[in-house]
């Protein structure tokens, strides 16, 4: 536990890189917040700040994590285009990690805005469960549904094989966009 000294501005931004940097796991922005002894909303201010800056920070429904992935890849990637209605998310999402890949995002082309991406980031089923209760906590909308269903993942393993695995598993289950018309 950090000192309850007031932190400020940049120094604060510094320690906020070294507790992400020490961290494998996301950390809430409350728990950093408690830990600074500054309101949430200054850590989402610093967050943005510290983004604007090209840290590699991504925000999840977990909480604040650096993006190893920009930092030290060493996994396999994989875009994937999918289809499916927002009652089938939790059946898409638990097919997908239990077939050992993390799924990072999840993108939509919007008519006006282009390209919308959010973060996902969840690799197993506790990760998977608490971003839906999340979800139904917010009563928020997924981004699939300002395309009617249509939407893409970028999927990440240590393996290609459970890429592969993954990918057959989503076109088993209809999942897969394939081109045609539904």
């Amino acid at each position: 536990m950090l000192s309850k000294k007031k932190w400020l501005g940049e120094e604060r931004r510094t320690e906020i890189m070294m507790v992400l940097k020490k961290r494998n796991r996301p950390i809430k922005g409350g728990e950093l917040a408690d830990q600074l002894n500054v309101s949430r909303q200054v850590i989402v201010q610093d967050i943005s700040l510290l983004k604007a800056k090209n840290m590699p920070i991504l925000a999840t429904s977990q909480g604040y994590i650096l993006d190893n992935t920009i930092l030290s890849h060493q996994g396999h990637t994989q875009l994937v285009a999918c289809y499916h209605p927002p009652e089938r998310a939790e059946e898409e999402l638990l097919l997908l990690v239990d077939q050992g890949v993390r799924v990072n995002d999840v993108k939509v082309e919007h008519p006006i805005y282009g390209d919308i991406t959010a973060n996902i980031m969840v690799s197993n089923r506790k990760e998977v469960y608490q971003f839906l209760e999340k979800m139904k906590q917010t009563k928020a909308s997924y981004l699939s549904e300002l395309t009617n269903g249509v939407h893409l993942h970028t999927l990440e393993a240590n393996q290609e094989s459970d890429l592969y695995d993954a990918i057959e598993a989503l076109r088993q289950e209809g999942f897969l966009l394939t081109g045609e018309t539904k």
